[in-house]
């Protein structure tokens, strides 16, 4: 009797455990706002990365989270990292909007609508997504060498202006000779987040 009762308390345990442990997946931070389940674009295009003093992040980045929204294939056109630069160098009005656009969501948290609608249309596309390079390097910490990758992305709607989407994490590996390439960790980082947006 007490065998059977011991069995099914450690079956429950095991139940509830399995539970608690499929629960901790997903990201980090992350946000929806009103109409993000019904929000579908058909053209996206990854502006340069938010990089902070992260020096020599940005591009790779760029590339990174471009290629990963490419395979993906949820969207009919994704705008080249090279199209992107080229528009904002050889546009002064261009660069200007991105400018406001970028210091509105630094400094407030929040999209600058206009400056995003006007963004969109002048690159012909229904969505921004804006990437911010949270951290991107090795380090020793507690006696091992770690190398830890973090971004934020911001899913922006360029009809209303609006975000849609917002999530943040990061990853980090730990090593002992050989260091682990941050571009890879970008790459499989970008690949989990891409998952979560709409």
């Amino acid at each position: 009797m007490h065998y059977v009762k011991a069995r099914s308390y450690v079956g429950i345990g095991l139940v509830l455990l399995t539970a608690v442990l499929t629960g901790c997946g997903g990201l980090q931070e992350t946000w929806e706002g009103p109409g993000a389940s019904a929000f579908r674009p058909g053209s996206i295009a990854v502006l340069p990365p938010i990089i902070g003093a992260l020096e020599g992040s940005r591009e790779i980045a760029h590339e990174v989270v471009t290629a990963t929204l490419k395979k993906a294939k949820r969207y009919s056109e994704v705008m080249d990292p090279e199209q992107v630069n080229d528009f904002l160098i050889n546009s002064n009005d261009a660069r200007e909007t991105f400018a406001k656009l970028l210091s509105t969501l630094e400094s407030t948290g929040l999209s600058e609508q206009e400056a995003a609608v006007k963004l969109g249309k002048a690159l012909k596309v229904d969505s921004l997504l804006v990437v911010r390079v949270n951290s991107w390097e090795y380090r020793r910490s507690e006696g091992e060498n770690a190398a830890r990758v973090g971004l934020s992305m911001r899913l922006i709607d360029t009809k209303h202006g609006a975000i849609i989407w917002k999530g943040r994490h990061e990853k980090s590996k730990t090593y002992m000779f050989f260091k682990p390439s941050l571009k890879d960790m970008a790459t499989e980082l970008s690949e989990y987040m891409i998952k979560y947006i709409p």
